[in-house]
């Protein structure tokens, strides 16, 4: 079986499915060139990350078409009513990023509390002449200690995030339709552990408890977080999205921060990629990052070798 790595894979996922007799390639192909590469190469799978559409053009290619291999948790990028159609698997890895996600989203959510985004942007231009003007404006940062930080969404990554929020001493509330009640463990390097209940509520009342939310649930049909609810918040609340660009409507997001009822936000997706709004990336109260959410070294490995298993299990070379 002939497969496209199109975003890439670590070298022991490759070796794994070419140890088994799988031909994998993995060049990057240009969006609109894919389509004519999977019928020239006679391509059977492909290996996608967030950079990759996978629309209906691009499976037709060739009729042998077998796969869709998600590197990473979302699907929003590939046309799975028509591959549900077509027989054609589609599956990802909705594990082995969270780690990474969930510390990305405290990198984000740290950065807000300290203003550290806005202090990374004006240090390398006014540091040297304007150092003590800009040591009194960054002065005014809270602590995450004692605060509450609400997570919609309590998956594998939910999960993570919660330990995390934990850890540095934070209580914790939740708001996910799959899950009544959780229990969080936190493990430490001595081999011990303690569980930790948290308190779970709707998303309505979750909205109104939170110092600070934090998404974790799939890409919607129209946004999670809207007027409606940013007028229910907190006033200054942060808000974190690590999960998908459609969670939020960006217009009014960008209003509330006008205003201080939104006092930062942090952003690793946008609802269009890869150009998200100018109005965004301008915006001096978010703290900005280019969906790397899985995007470590140790999350791609283990991503590449979740993969590798799986493509192995369900197809033979």
């Amino acid at each position: 079986m002939k497969i496209l790595a199109n975003d890439g894979i670590s070298n022991t996922g490759k070796e794994m499915l070419e140890n088994k007799g799988f031909e994998v390639n993995s060049v990057k192909v240009a969006q609109n060139q894919l389509r004519d590469y999977i019928k020239q190469h006679k391509i059977e799978g492909l290996i996608v990350r967030s950079t990759t559409t996978v629309d209906k053009e691009v499976m037709q290619a060739n009729p042998d078409f077998k796969f869709v291999a998600r590197a990473g948790v979302s699907l929003d990028t590939i046309d799975t009513l028509y591959a549900r159609l077509k027989s054609i698997q589609v599956f990802n890895t909705p594990e082995a990023s969270a780690t990474s996600v969930a510390e990305l989203t405290f990198a984000h959510l740290l950065s807000g509390v300290r203003q550290l985004y806005h202090a990374n942007r004006n240090m390398p231009l006014e540091g040297e002449m304007l150092f003590n003007q800009l040591k009194k404006s960054y002065s005014g940062g809270t602590e995450l200690r004692d605060k509450t930080l609400g997570i919609i969404g309590l998956g594998k990554i939910g999960r993570e995030v919660a330990k995390i929020a934990l850890g540095i001493g934070m209580k914790v509330i939740a708001s996910d339709k799959e899950v009544d009640k959780a229990d969080i463990e936190l493990a430490f390097y001595n081999h011990q552990s303690i569980k930790i209940p948290i308190t779970i509520e709707p998303v309505e009342d979750l909205i109104k408890h939170s110092d600070f939310i934090s998404l974790h649930i799939p890409a919607q049909d129209k946004p999670l977080i809207g007027k409606r609810e940013i007028d229910a918040m907190k006033p200054g609340v942060g808000i974190i999205n690590t999960a998908s660009g459609s969670l939020v409507d960006e217009d009014v997001l960008l209003e509330a921060l006008e205003t201080g009822k939104v006092g930062f936000a942090g952003l690793d997706v946008f609802a269009e990629e890869p150009k998200p709004a100018i109005k965004l990336l301008m915006n001096e109260k978010i703290s900005l990052s280019p969906h790397i959410g899985g995007s470590t070294q140790e999350a791609q490995e283990r991503i590449s070798i979740e993969l590798a298993k799986e493509i192995i299990s369900r197809f033979k070379a």
